[in-house]
């Protein structure tokens, strides 16, 4: 596992695409996607609050960042075959308790169970559910958040079974910080660390080739492996490659 520490969450992001695409190799999905995959990353922000929280080379800015935060504290009207806020504040679709439908708010858990015992490593929340995400094409990438108080601080570590660190980290981690924000609010402590594990980190490099470029700046900023270099063909290196 590659650990990446970083003082800001732009910058954490900015470092993880780098390694993904300096680090990384070819390998072609299940669903036949080119990608660029990595070994584990482990990103570690001390303070998530600090800006920048977005990296200005991400195409995700402030206004849809702000909309996808909203989202997931507070859900959406827009229809998903899953989406995190029901994940997380009402877990269980599908399943039934003696007779009756599971909806299990997690985040209250999360508070509840920090507040009863502030040392607790049980305050987690899961999004997976096999009784309906064995048969979902489009499955939870987010796996597990779990809270924690440390020195007075509520930290939070979320892990990723799979994550496209070009175009879904960013959002990803700016909204699970918002969380951890409302988190600590309701506990009435300030944030802690951010923890940001993805087991299988990657970058579609074919279907994103033009959202990469802005983070390698041709060469200057990040040195991708050949094949991301041949794909894009907008720097010296490409020919190189």
């Amino acid at each position: 596992m590659r650990i990446i520490r970083a003082p800001t969450l732009a910058r954490a992001h900015e470092l993880a695409v780098r390694t993904v695409l300096e680090k990384g190799w070819v390998l072609e999905t299940e669903n036949g996607e080119a990608t660029v995959e990595c070994e584990e990353l482990a990103l570690e922000v001390e303070s998530p609050e600090r800006p920048p929280m977005a990296s200005p080379a991400s195409r995700f800015q402030q206004r849809f960042l702000d909309a996808y935060a909203e989202n997931l504290l507070h859900g959406s009207e827009a229809q998903f075959e899953y989406d995190y806020h029901r994940r997380l504040f009402d877990w269980g679709e599908g399943l039934t308790v003696d007779g009756r439908d599971v909806h299990i708010d997690q985040i209250d858990y999360i508070v509840r169970k920090l507040t009863a015992a502030k040392n607790s490593r049980r305050a987690i929340a899961v999004t997976w559910n096999p009784a309906v995400d064995e048969n979902l094409d489009d499955c939870p990438c987010l796996q597990i958040v779990q809270c924690l108080i440390r020195d007075g601080k509520l930290q939070m570590k979320a892990v990723f079974r799979s994550n496209d660190i070009l175009s879904a980290a960013g959002a990803n981690i700016y909204a699970l910080v918002h969380l951890q924000k409302s988190i600590a609010g309701r506990l009435g402590i300030p944030c802690g660390r951010y923890t940001h594990i993805a087991l299988v980190p990657h970058i579609y490099y074919l279907r994103d080739i033009n959202d990469i470029e802005p983070f390698c700046r041709s060469g200057t900023e990040i040195r991708p492996i050949a094949a991301v270099c041949r794909a894009c063909g907008r720097c010296p290196r490409s020919a190189a490659g």
